[in-house]
């Protein structure tokens, strides 16, 4: 399809298109529509240009990919999410993050009983904090939302609750279902590779 084309058509047509015929220049365009907003995303979690730069090739590169795998509505608000969740990651990576997510394997009861050395158990730590990373954008979009903005961003359910428009009580819900899903999850996912 021309580049002229593209242009015009609103985001919803563009990943309609994508799903059917896996065009890359569909990436492009969008890429050339939110390349500033998911910079902007960047700066504010990575705070370093290169970083940022970096950033903003991988998660557009992700795109062709995670496309074709989620129904998106929404794009702009998707991309954001998408973002935010990349840089965390990269933030976890440098250590950042990482109290926060110990945190959360910690209130969902350690989720494995672990004897051994310190090191056998700094490396059980990351494998689960690797297998939570995994577990989490398979949540429910309002648990995943709220399991992320509570551990990892260190929002109060008021903050959350502002930010998302769901009530309180549904915030203390969405932490609390969302903490039992991803335990089940990463239960299930070690019962299996025990077998």
């Amino acid at each position: 399809m021309r580049l002229s084309k593209l242009n015009s058509k609103s985001d919803l047509e563009l990943l309609q298109r994508y799903k059917q015929r896996k065009d890359p220049e569909i990436i492009g365009e969008l890429f050339k529509r939110y390349t500033g907003f998911v910079y902007a995303i960047c700066m504010k979690y990575l705070k370093d240009d290169s970083a940022c730069n970096d950033a903003v090739m991988g998660i557009f590169e992700q795109l062709f990919d995670k496309l074709l795998q989620h129904d998106v509505h929404n794009f702009k608000s998707w991309l954001h999410t998408l973002t935010r969740n990349f840089c965390l990651l990269q933030l976890r990576g440098q250590n950042y993050a990482n109290k926060n997510l110990q945190k959360l394997a910690k209130d969902g009861n350690s989720f494995m009983e672990h004897d051994g050395d310190m090191h056998q158990e700094d490396v059980f730590v990351e494998n689960q904090l690797q297998l939570m990373e995994q577990c989490i954008p398979q949540l429910k979009d309002e648990q995943r939302i709220c399991v992320e903005l509570f551990y990892l961003e260190k929002k109060s359910y008021i903050d959350i609750s502002e930010h998302t428009g769901y009530n309180v009580k549904k915030v203390k819900s969405y932490i609390q279902n969302g903490k039992r899903n991803l335990k089940i999850m990463m239960e299930n996912y070690n019962e299996q590779q025990e077998k």
